[in-house]
């Protein structure tokens, strides 16, 4: 389906959704976008190293909650509408939920597993147990030995961007996933883009590179350039410079605004914001020397 009925069907307002979770790649940023432009209002995000796809729809008004480890521009360091947001209740105030890189990967596994929590040693002793009572210090009922329980997080709806994907929901990826197959398996319902459709038959060649099975997918949106300006292995690489423009950009609400009716705003489809993005620099991020893996044999006998 288009990513605009995907949005619209499967995100409500007051959603809690799952985004970026492979860390500073694949970032759904088109199914993002598309959030922004359906006015989808109090959702929570949910996501680990938060790049500049949770400032843009904090900026718009639509974020209730922040459940992450951190929040901004992973090339400049400070989110602008983030910082105005926690500071200043600008658009709207947020609740933050403070994590670690690994204690949210922790919270979506455990829910991937069906238990209500991971017992770990991880953050006993630091500032983040203060800030989000969620985290609970407990007696291990082996030996007494103090341990953290990590309880589950379950999102309403996870958002993955992949290279391939087909019709009925199967899927490949490959290079850093971070924690997207927690969060796939973690997600009540699971959207995922796609650069590129492919037959069924592709899938099935290489299981290893499934990502999330594809009865656990509910919609499959064709969305070639969708994690632009994250990179995709194999696709395109980091557009650095819209990452720098974008801080620039984004200084005073004012200044976003801006931004928003620019890149987000007046835009229908991704083709039109590749097409706003120029030719010339589109071809400038995409790979340019072929690395393919060795092929793989799965014959059984």
């Amino acid at each position: 389906m288009t990513m605009r009925d995907a949005i619209a069907q499967h995100v409500p307002d007051g959603s809690s959704v799952a985004l970026g979770l492979a860390l500073e790649a694949l970032i759904p940023f088109a199914a993002g976008h598309e959030l922004i432009r359906q006015n989808k209002r109090d959702l929570t995000l949910i996501g680990p190293i938060s790049d500049i796809l949770f400032d843009q729809l904090i900026g718009a008004g639509c974020v209730r909650t922040v459940i992450a480890a951190w929040a901004g521009n992973v090339s400049a360091g400070l989110g602008y509408n983030y910082r105005r947001a926690a500071e200043d209740g600008v658009p709207n105030a947020i609740r933050i939920e403070d994590h670690s890189n690994f204690s949210i990967a922790l919270s979506l596994l455990a829910s991937a597993l069906g238990v209500p929590f991971i017992p770990a040693h991880t953050l006993l002793g630091s500032d983040i147990l203060k800030t989000n009572p969620n985290l609970r210090p407990a007696a291990s009922p082996l030996d007494g030995e103090q341990v953290l329980l990590v309880p589950a997080i379950t999102p309403d709806v996870t958002i993955l961007h992949v290279q391939r994907a087909d019709e009925f929901g199967g899927n490949h990826c490959w290079g850093n996933l971070g924690v997207s197959e927690e969060g796939g398996l973690a997600g009540k319902t699971v959207i995922i883009s796609a650069e590129e459709i492919v037959k069924p038959d592709v899938i099935k060649s290489d299981p290893n590179r499934v990502l999330v099975p594809a009865q656990r997918v509910s919609a499959v949106v064709h969305e070639p350039g969708g994690a632009h300006p994250s990179p995709v292995q194999g696709y395109y690489g980091r557009d650095t410079d819209f990452y720098h423009e974008y801080h620039k950009q984004s200084k005073t609400a004012a200044d976003f605004e801006q931004w928003r009716q620019r890149w987000i705003g007046g835009i229908g489809s991704r083709a039109v914001y590749l097409k706003l993005l120029g030719a010339a620099r589109w071809r400038a991020l995409a790979v340019k020397h072929q690395k393919p893996a060795a092929p793989a044999n799965f014959s059984a006998t």
